[in-house]
């Protein structure tokens, strides 16, 4: 039902884009994604040091996000390119994810989530690129896919961590 609110609000703020209400939109996705949040943080708060794994996931976000901002500042190439690469991986990582909710495969589970964190980082320099080079002048639909890109490998990441160094109680 969540998953159904969030797509839905996502083709809301696609829709109005170009208007006023477009940012109200964006407002209303990024609260319905931040109540997407709720269940892994709620698995986090059940470790020992899941506070600081939510601190860690969100700080490397933020030093991926900074990284990948100074080299598409710096750097004189256009990541255009990797949009239909890029796309086919996220299709193929959406299918992935559709059959690791039947199969429950916990090694599949954590590749999944290392290859979104690799997707969506390439997805962040591309998005960045293309702001810095003219290509998306939509300030709504900017914010939203640099959104998307953060809120994801944020996700991915915390799951990561809680896999690997998580302390149960």
């Amino acid at each position: 039902l969540m998953f159904g609110a969030m797509l839905g609000s996502l083709f809301v703020v696609t829709r109005l884009r170009n208007s006023a209400w477009g940012v109200a939109a964006l407002f209303g996705f990024t609260f319905i994604s931040g109540l997407m949040l709720t269940p892994i943080l709620t698995v986090a708060a059940g470790f020992r040091n899941g506070g600081q794994l939510v601190a860690l996931s969100g700080g490397l976000t933020a030093a991926v996000f900074f990284a990948l901002a100074a080299y598409a500042t710096v750097s004189k190439r256009d990541f255009a390119f990797l949009g239909k690469f890029l796309f086919v991986g996220l299709v193929l990582l959406i299918v992935a994810s559709l059959a690791n909710l039947f199969l429950q495969i916990p090694a599949m589970a954590l590749t999944i989530s290392a290859v979104a964190v690799m997707i969506f980082s390439l997805y962040l320099l591309h998005d960045l690129s293309n702001i810095i080079r003219g290509g998306e002048t939509n300030y709504v639909m900017a914010t939203m896919n640099l959104f998307l890109d953060l809120f994801n490998i944020f996700v991915s990441l915390l799951h990561l961590l809680l896999a690997f160094t998580g302390q149960r109680d």
